[in-house]
């Protein structure tokens, strides 16, 4: 398993987490449901991507630039920190692992 599985699993469950945590705390169902895509995507592609089909990698790199667009707006909006520098941070740090095994992927 490489890096870029493993970053698209990780930053997808914490997609799962963050939305379970905005519905319990917030009530927000929204948060519910768009964690859960968001994260069953990102898990779906480094699943895929483990079990060979290449493009799941792209699948879950795309889905990470988004969230991370997405949570850099929510923090322009609301000034809140918290979630937002915390799915920024980590979906910046999976997308660079995704794209860097990305490159030995195409290379190869």
């Amino acid at each position: 398993m490489n890096i870029g599985i493993v970053a698209a699993i990780a930053y997808g469950l914490l997609a799962v987490v963050g939305g379970v945590l905005g519905y319990t705390q917030g009530n927000s169902k929204i948060s519910l449901i768009s964690g859960g895509i968001c994260g069953a995507l990102l898990i779906t592609g480094g699943v895929m991507q483990w079990q060979g089909i290449p493009w799941g990698l792209i699948l879950a790199t795309a889905v990470s630039i988004l969230l991370v667009i997405v949570f850099i707006v929510r923090l322009i909006k609301t000034r809140k920190l918290m979630p937002a520098v915390l799915m920024i941070i980590a979906g910046l740090a999976a997308a660079v692992a995704m794209i860097y095994q990305l490159q030995f992927s195409i290379s190869a």
